[in-house]
């Protein structure tokens, strides 16, 4: 696979000399046009074998344009913080906004790549991780970055010549470790390992692009080169939505629908339900002062329509943990800054730590709500966000997350009455919208992308509990009785 970066490649330093001044000055005029656009990221992987120029090509790039507008980073040992996350959660707070560069020296490749050459893991193991990172970048080139993948490739003999020189160097020798002489040791081990890497995540929208690293003038030129030109043709010829090949989806035959089929009349008495709510807030808050608790967190999710009760169930759920440990986030609009990057970022980055509690009044669901019925985004969006929804959930649960996501159900009857209510209340006035009353007329719009969401997204590792809420107390007791139980079953 690595032949063609074991040719000798070269340039003559006359050349370079006179070409990387013209280079400098269109990568600088190229960076200004994609600052001014603002309509996508450039996202830029270097990887490859140690002593193979990763570092040096990368500061070659922040010399050449405005490293201002250039976020670098290396991949390096997880934080603490870290390790209490998803593996994937240092890399989306790591993602540059749209009409700027982020250069990640080593990325999301490094771990399935060491850990399968330490022989932490086997091939299906990697094969999943790296699965993973496809459908991670094929989502960023969904939602418009551009993603160059460049490989700095090393022979063997070319790898210990470059080591010697550099532990030969005073000025360069502290650059070798004995790391980096014990993966020489595993060269053939390594290069098994990368080829099976390039040929899983090698993709049409997103190529590695190899580059022969024994001649840093032929290296440097090449890689800026290639930026270039791919920075210009996105700039000139910007990506159209890909069409839409899914099949529609069609309401039943007979009109039944798993939202008509709940049991909206049932109910709790007061005496009941003041019982009930002191059982499940006191076992909510032994259950998460359990040690075992400590290796796990919670995440919970509230969608339903408007006027459905979250806020008064949300509440219940809060009055029995301690505030420390807990934090609701309230989802509005998408901010200016939210909009500058991929529709996940604002969930990836407000997930919690071990120990911890999140609450997410409304969430990363409305692009399959909200943005789906008020056209926010095209078919092609919403139909794919299915599939990334489930990628997400489950990188939360396998690093130890307990998710419950609640569907609040009431009649369209009782959201009139509730409306009215609000309307009429001096401290509730504020609870209602121009938004809410518009939203009743699209009724029917949201219960048909609410029933596709919930075949769709209702997983065995993250279910959906749909809670019937025409009876506040009713719906109350059985999210808390839910929430129980998921994390007694967690722990």
């Amino acid at each position: 696979m690595f032949e063609s970066a074991e040719l000798g490649h070269s340039v003559e330093k006359a050349v370079y000399d006179q070409e990387v001044p013209a280079l400098r000055e269109a990568l600088l005029n190229a960076q200004f046009d994609l600052g001014a656009a603002k309509k996508f990221p450039v996202i830029i992987l270097i990887a490859g074998l140690d002593g193979a120029g990763k570092s040096e090509t990368a500061n070659t790039l922040n010399e050449w344009m405005d490293p201002r507008f250039i976020q670098t980073h290396g991949t390096s040992e997880p934080s603490d913080e870290e390790l209490e996350r998803p593996h994937m959660w240092r890399f989306w707070r790591q993602l540059p906004p749209k009409g700027r560069m982020a250069i990640f020296d080593g990325s999301w490749y490094h771990w399935p790549i060491y850990q399968r050459a330490s022989g932490r893991i086997k091939n299906p193991k990697m094969d999943q991780a790296l699965d993973e990172v496809r459908r991670f970048e094929q989502m960023l080139i969904d939602e418009g970055a551009l993603v160059l993948k460049f490989w700095m490739h090393l022979s063997k003999a070319a790898q210990k010549k470059r080591l010697k020189k550099l532990e030969g160097d005073p000025l360069t020798r502290w650059r070798v470790t004995e790391r980096d002489w014990k993966h020489f040791e595993m060269y053939d081990t390594f290069q098994e390992i990368a080829e099976r890497t390039l040929r899983h995540t090698s993709t049409a929208a997103a190529p590695w692009i190899q580059v022969e690293a024994v001649d840093p003038r032929y290296q440097k030129l090449t890689v800026g080169k290639t930026l270039l030109e791919h920075l210009r043709l996105r700039l000139e010829h910007p990506v159209p939505p890909a069409p839409v090949q899914a099949p529609p989806s069609l309401p039943s035959l007979d009109g039944l629908s798993i939202l008509k089929s709940l049991d909206l009349g049932q109910t709790l008495d007061k005496a009941d339900y003041e019982r009930d709510l002191e059982r499940y807030q006191g076992k909510l808050n032994l259950l998460l002062r359990d040690k075992a608790f400590g290796e796990h967190n919670v995440i919970l999710v509230f969608e339903g329509v408007d006027a459905a009760g979250k806020g008064g169930a949300i509440r219940r759920i809060t009055q029995a943990i301690d505030a420390r440990f807990c934090h609701i986030n309230p989802i509005a609009a998408p901010t200016e800054e939210e909009r500058a990057q991929p529709y996940l970022w604002r969930f990836w980055r407000n997930l919690p730590r071990r120990g911890q509690v999140a609450i997410f009044d409304r969430s990363w669901y409305g692009r399959v709500l909200v943005e789906r019925v008020e056209g926010f985004c095209g078919e092609g969006d919403w139909m794919r966000a299915y599939g990334e929804i489930n990628d997400f959930e489950e990188q939360l649960v396998n690093s130890g997350g307990i998710i419950l996501k609640f569907w609040l159900s009431i009649s369209l009857d009782e959201q009139l009455r509730r409306f009215e209510e609000r309307q009429n209340s001096p401290f509730k006035r504020f609870k209602i919208t121009e938004d809410d009353w518009r939203n009743r007329g699209k009724w029917d719009a949201y219960q048909t992308a609410t029933c596709d969401m919930l075949d769709r997204t209702s997983t065995e590792i993250a279910p959906w509990t749909l809670v019937e809420s025409e009876d506040k107390r009713f719906g109350r007791i059985k999210i808390l009785k839910t929430l129980c139980q998921r994390i007694e079953a967690g722990l």
